[in-house]
């Protein structure tokens, strides 16, 4: 499956989209505008309503991490409020601080539309996914949760994969039930230069 749309970002949009984040960031915890940046004189591409998420690390460590499953705003405007709320709403980690800013490490990644995924069994769950290329995305009841294609670097196993996720949910790393909802996607990920 092609990444649609998502592919159709330029670097030149791409930095734009980490200068975005960044500037977000650079608001404090407390400053942040709620209008968001302005997309007038944005391309196209930008103003589109995109799901996203961004991811903070330093020195390759997760610092934060926060998006949207949906695509509820604009690209540039889903990237500036996931960018804030990775920095300074992440329930794992204190809010960041001011000279953290310049060892943090951002990250973007783009998400495709979910396609729903009718396995009827955990082994035919596992044949249709495709290691280090779909993030899934799993429900059953209020249990939700979600691990990004990129994901598969730390969990490779497919089995270990699913368990993870379903643990991440709240839920026994084995279960599997008639009422469990799967959808997979694809990211765009790109990030600040090494």
């Amino acid at each position: 499956m092609a990444l649609s749309h998502c592919t159709d970002l330029s670097v030149t949009e791409q930095r734009l989209l980490l200068v975005i984040a960044r500037s977000s960031i650079c608001t404090g915890p407390d400053k942040y505008e709620a209008d968001g940046p302005d997309v007038d004189g944005l391309t196209p591409a930008l103003r589109a309503k995109r799901a996203v998420f961004v991811t903070l690390t330093q020195s390759a460590r997760l610092r934060g991490c926060i998006g949207t499953i949906e695509p509820v705003a604009t690209l540039a405007r889903a990237v500036a409020d996931s960018a804030h709320s990775a920095a300074y709403g992440d329930p794992r980690f204190p809010q960041m601080r001011v000279d953290e800013l310049e060892k943090t490490a951002i990250e973007i990644s783009v998400l495709t539309a979910m396609e729903p995924l009718a396995a009827s069994s955990r082994e035919a769950l596992l044949a249709e996914l495709r290691p280090g290329v779909d993030g899934l995305l799993l429900e059953d009841g209020p249990h939700r949760s979600t691990f990004l294609p990129k994901v598969w670097e730390q969990l490779p196993d497919g089995q270990e994969f699913l368990g993870q996720l379903l643990a991440k949910a709240g839920l026994p790393a084995d279960h599997w039930s008639p009422s469990l909802r799967l959808h997979r996607y694809q990211a765009l990920t790109f990030g600040d230069p090494a």
